[in-house]
């Protein structure tokens, strides 16, 4: 009897935590707070795409500077069914907000770029400056 059925990829913590650059304390945490929620076969963590997705997009809510909670909601808001009127309405109220919040974070980060800039300019001319008066007096 020939079997269609096709085989869902799945991955071993160490296989996830090595792909990731992480540690297997930290998915073991995010599985804790309820972030990843692999399937167990006896003792060994068996992790599917939805983990593998959600994990990335744990991580970069972190690189994002979300705490765990923000990223909870986030990831929850990324995995849900879409449900009732009232749910929608306050789905996409999140998406607005999450949106507005990281267009200032993206807005405050290009003003310090541009600070920096001005700052290591600055620096470099006054190094400059100070190898000449040191090239001249000697």
């Amino acid at each position: 009897m020939h079997n269609n059925r096709v085989p869902s990829e799945t991955w071993s913590i160490a296989e996830l935590a090595a792909e990731y650059d992480v540690t297997l304390r930290t998915i073991r945490f995010y599985e804790d707070r309820g972030l990843l929620t692999p399937e167990r076969r006896g003792t060994v963590r068996v992790y599917h795409a939805r983990d593998k997705v959600r994990l990335g997009l744990v991580l970069r809510g972190k690189r994002l500077g979300f705490s765990l909670d923000e990223i909870a909601k986030i990831v929850d808001m990324y995995d849900a069914e879409p449900g009732e009127e009232g749910q929608l309405v306050y789905l996409l109220d999140q998406i607005t907000h999450r949106r507005s919040e990281l267009e200032q974070r993206r807005r405050d980060i290009d003003e310090t770029l541009q600070e920096l800039s001005a700052v290591q300019a600055r620096c470099q001319a006054d190094l400059e400056t100070l190898r000449s008066r040191e090239a001249a007096s000697s």
